[in-house]
């Protein structure tokens, strides 16, 4: 589930400084943002299962938006602590079921499975997560939703098996150009990092369409420790995707990435798709 010495920040600054003047208040915002997520910083880790920069909007009432997230680890951690499976070779496959209640709230669960190489396919947890979106007519300089997530973890998975993060997401679309930023907020209460505070875990999406139905981007995950004290930048966690989202209707979502890590502690390669279908019921 996230930023860290994040390049994708500058890009975004480099797109938006030559609009209009308009603009200038929200590029300063943004700016303040980046300067928070630049601060300096054992991490927890990435969540792998669920890669995924979230956009402002939530489902409509009525609506079932149901989503595959699969993740495959071409080469990535053969040594593991606390009885954790490598996720070198592994697959993860999680199914979200997200059902609209009104028009600003959305509930969702999630099952998350994986193909665990010599073990075979194995349960990971499952989760719950509300998310409440701010309405556009306030006219905010981003738009804004927040998602509150519970998960419960099998410990081969994760060291920590109750986890509650916390993510606010701001969007915003400038032309043809597309940003959302994640500064997501996890704390574990059973587990390894039960007495540690808020760890910051930030993602970050830019993308441009270059079509209707093309729209290739750059999105930047992390998890650089607890909020008052950020870990070194080796044992920091940071992922870079090229990604490419296809617009095949308005009741699809498809999102395909290539994501490599940037420090040592990071997964070196992963290759993700997620796939979805908004449903009327």
């Amino acid at each position: 589930m996230v930023l860290k010495r994040l390049r994708t920040i500058r890009l975004s600054l480099t797109v938006i400084s030559p609009f209009p003047r308009r603009y200038i208040c929200r590029l300063i915002v943004l700016a303040g943002l980046a300067g928070f997520l630049f601060l300096p910083a054992s991490a927890s880790a990435q969540d792998l299962f669920e890669i995924q920069v979230y956009p402002y909007e939530t489902v409509e009432p009525h609506h079932t938006m149901v989503e595959f997230h699969m993740n495959y680890f071409p080469s990535g951690t053969t040594t593991t602590e606390n009885g954790e499976f490598p996720n070198n070779h592994q697959f993860h496959f999680t199914v979200e079921v997200t059902h609209g209640l009104t028009k600003h709230f959305e509930l969702a669960g999630y099952l998350v499975t994986a193909i665990v190489p010599e073990v075979g396919p194995k349960f990971a947890g499952a989760r719950v997560r509300p998310r409440f979106s701010l309405p556009e007519e306030w006219h905010l300089p981003f738009k804004v939703s927040i998602s509150t997530e519970i998960g419960f973890n099998k410990h081969q998975f994760d060291p920590n098996t109750i986890t509650l993060e916390i993510r606010p997401i701001l969007e915003k679309e400038i032309g043809k150009w597309y940003l959302s930023l994640n500064p997501d907020f996890s704390k574990s209460f059973r587990g390894v990092d039960s007495h540690r505070g808020f760890e910051f875990e930030p993602g970050v999406k830019v993308s441009y369409a270059v079509t209707k139905k093309i729209e290739p981007g750059i999105e930047y995950y992390a998890a650089t420790g607890p909020v008052t004290h950020f870990e070194t930048p080796h044992d920091q966690h940071h992922l870079i995707f090229p990604t490419l989202d296809v617009n095949a209707g308005p009741d699809w979502e498809l999102n395909f990435g290539v994501g490599r890590g940037l420090t040592g502690t990071s997964e070196r390669w992963v290759v993700k798709w997620i796939v979805g279908y908004r449903f009327n019921f």
